[in-house]
This record gives structure tokens, sequence and C-alpha cells, in this order.
């Protein structure tokens, strides 16, 4: 049975990623950004949004307190099964396929739950760190 999709490892892949790309071009960029407010003012509006959106997301990750369920790794073993179960049926019920994707999505989030104190950490700390970025390029 393949291991469940690990969406809070990608999360932390994408945030690493993304402060990377910011730590190497801020510089580049927060010229370019300021020359265009002045033609398109929507772009602190962006920035703006965005921020919040960080924050939004962090809150959320704080939110979750996986090591108070009990049995989540049973859990886990549970929604992995279910997913090598839907992933095969695709292919015999094409007519569900989104229902199929709809219940895959959750089972991604519920399978990778048990992953999410490894990371968590690492993720609020790229997000503070997104989020300075962000803020610097608004002038």
């Amino acid at each position: 049975m393949p291991p469940p999709t690990n969406l809070y490892q990608q999360l932390k892949d994408a945030l690493q990623e993304f402060k990377d790309f910011l730590d190497e071009n801020v510089p580049i960029i927060q010229p370019a950004i300021a020359a265009l407010g002045a033609m398109i003012p929507q772009i602190e509006q962006l920035l703006d949004q965005l921020i919040e959106l960080m924050g939004d997301l962090k809150e959320e990750i704080n939110n979750l307190n996986v090591g108070a369920i009990p049995g989540l790794a049973e859990v886990s073993q549970f929604t992995a099964g279910i997913k090598t179960l839907l992933e095969t049926s695709k292919n015999l019920l094409p007519q569900q396929a989104g229902t199929i994707n709809d219940v895959l999505a959750v089972v991604d989030v519920v399978g990778s739950l048990p992953s999410l104190d490894d990371v968590k950490e690492e993720i609020n700390t790229l997000i503070d760190q997104i989020v300075v970025h962000l803020n610097s390029l608004k002038g």
C-alpha cells in the first residue's frame, strides 16, 4: 500500500521554495513592484491579501492539535487503505471521478495529519519569514 500524500510536507516545501525565491529576489523585484504600484495601485492590495492569507494559513496550522487525537496512526492507515481502494476504482467508475477526487482530497489531508507535528514549527517560521519579505515589498 503506498503511503498517503504528505500534504503538510508539501506545504512546507512550497513555502520553503517561495521563501528562497524571495530571499534571492526581493532586492530585484522591490523597485519593480514600486514602479508597478504607480501604474497599478492594486499591487499593494495584492500584497496585503497575500499577507492576510499567510496569517490565515498560520492560524489554521496552529489550530490543529493532532497530538490530542487518540488513534490517529490507525486513522492514517485507514485513509491509506481508502486511497488505494479509490485510486483502483477510478478506472472502473469513470462517471464517479469527480466524487472520488473529492474524497481523495479529504483522505490526503487526514492521512497527512500525523506528520503535522513534525513540520508545524518549520511551517510557522517560513510563513513569518515570507510575511517579512512581503511587507518589505510594500515599500
